[in-house]
């Protein structure tokens, strides 16, 4: 089974990368939560401290089935080799989502270029080439699927566990979810 990366950085959105990670787990798909910084703790924008399963240095993209950037901050933005691994990934067609701030990242790297996106308010201007769909939770267009903010957060894994493992194993993941 290929393996999801969902990063860490510090000051990461809580509920965008625990809910995610839960979720798609839920769905029984291999997920590695990826630490940016130099320590596999990583402390989010509540101050909640989270153990990555691995360092970026250890990824190994060959066997990849998707990026998930969570938001919650701009330092997404900051990581080099993270922005050349999704850029990379993404020119090959392989699936790349980023929720809340991180379509920043995106847009920054050329990949929204004509694309239908969504972002957290305040963060359009970042999505340089993008068709902005703001109302929306989820926007999947291509191989880039873009999320709202925190409170979407369901529905932006929700998408994610339909785009990897089929809208049946979704509708069962959203049953046992109450939604």
């Amino acid at each position: 089974m290929k393996t999801i990366f969902v990063f860490l950085t510090t000051g990461f959105e809580e509920i965008e990368a625990l809910g995610t990670i839960d979720i798609l787990r839920r769905a029984e798909l291999n997920v590695k939560s990826v630490s940016l910084t130099d320590s596999k703790q990583v402390t989010s924008s509540r101050q909640v401290t989270v153990v990555a399963d691995i360092m970026f240095d250890e990824i190994d993209l060959s066997d990849t089935e998707m990026l998930v950037l969570p938001g919650g901050t701009p330092a997404y933005n900051d990581h080099d080799g993270l922005k050349k691994a999704v850029l990379a990934f993404a020119q090959k067609g392989e699936k790349v989502a980023a929720i809340c701030a991180s379509p920043m990242v995106l847009g920054g790297l050329g990949l929204l270029d004509g694309k239908n996106a969504t972002c957290y308010p305040g963060f359009e201007k970042y999505l340089k080439g993008a068709t902005l769909q703001t109302e929306k939770a989820v926007v999947v267009d291509g191989n880039i699927t873009t999320g709202r903010g925190p409170g979407l957060t369901i529905d932006f894994a929700l998408k994610l566990v339909e785009l990897i493992a089929g809208k049946e194993k979704r509708d069962a993941v959203a049953a046992g979810l109450l939604v």
